[in-house]
């Protein structure tokens, strides 16, 4: 039985001018081709060889040596090549591309950008790519509470905020009260573990711990006060919707911010306004 979207050991069955035949024993009579370009020199009969099994332009079985980017049930980022009719094509490493169809995409795609996708078998036994990785991360991953991870963004929800793959492989979420920043899907992230579940999904957040976030936050509100000639139109009883538009904070982080600035002297509240103190 040949393995669609794995790599396999197969033994050389016959040979012809365009390759040769592979099965999975000598007396095979189910038997796959393996092009003449893709032929290792110096192959005989008999002899076995490791291949990936996808099928061609012609939806037939067929074997080749190469190394795809991807395999079946596994996760990784590619290159969107073209978009068509029925989805995008990218590039797996294979001559036959690989296609994204419009329904699998989380978000739509365009020429050139770089996805975040597993390879499934379809309803028509054909080889494609999802963007809806979700139930092919894996959740036992390495990282504890504190620890900074890479992570490629995958998915948006308006209930749970921010799906993301750690090491484009460890099941993630970024909450909404965790989320800040301009951060969409097909974004690579630095965050920091803020929990481990008990299913072992990580909560991840991109900022830094209170104290610490306190003192980046106070350098942004300072040097955008610097940046409108010494003060701000408003004081820190703003809206929390004014403040996530001008510093993408929130409103708490916005006043903890601000009260470093004043405890250290470096501002002073007005009652329509916040003021540098030369």
């Amino acid at each position: 039985m040949f393995k669609l979207g794995n790599k396999q050991q197969l033994i050389v069955v016959k040979e012809v001018d365009f390759g040769v035949y592979l099965g999975e024993t000598k007396e095979s009579e189910e038997r796959i081709l393996l092009p003449k370009k893709q032929v290792p020199e110096g192959t005989k009969l008999y002899d076995t060889i490791e291949v990936f099994v996808y099928k061609d332009s012609n939806d037939r079985w067929i074997a080749t040596v190469k190394e795809p980017k991807l395999m079946l049930g596994k996760v990784a980022v590619l290159e969107v090549l073209e978009v068509g009719k029925i989805g995008a094509f990218l590039d797996w490493g294979l001559e036959k591309d690989l296609l994204l169809p419009f329904k699998e995409q989380t978000s739509r795609v365009k020429q050139g950008d770089h996805c975040l996708v597993a390879l499934y078998i379809d309803k028509s036994q054909r080889l494609c790519a999802t963007m809806n990785v979700y139930e092919y991360l894996e959740l036992n991953s390495p990282y504890k509470k504190d620890d900074r991870v890479t992570g490629t963004i995958y998915e948006e929800s308006q209930e749970f905020g921010l799906f993301v793959a750690v090491d484009n492989k460890y099941s993630a979420l970024i909450s909404k009260k965790e989320s800040y920043g301009n951060l969409k899907i097909g974004d690579t992230i630095q965050a920091r573990v803020i929990n481990v579940k008990e299913d072992g999904k990580l909560d991840l957040s991109v900022r830094e711990k209170a104290y610490l976030q306190m003192d980046a936050d106070a350098l942004l509100i300072m040097e955008e006060i610097e940046k409108r000639g010494g003060a701000l139109p408003f004081n820190d009883k703003v809206s929390p919707e004014i403040i996530k538009s001008e510093f993408n904070l929130s409103k708490n982080a916005f006043k903890r911010a601000v009260g470093r600035l004043l405890k250290e002297g470096r501002i002073e509240i007005k009652e329509n306004s916040i003021i540098k103190i030369n």
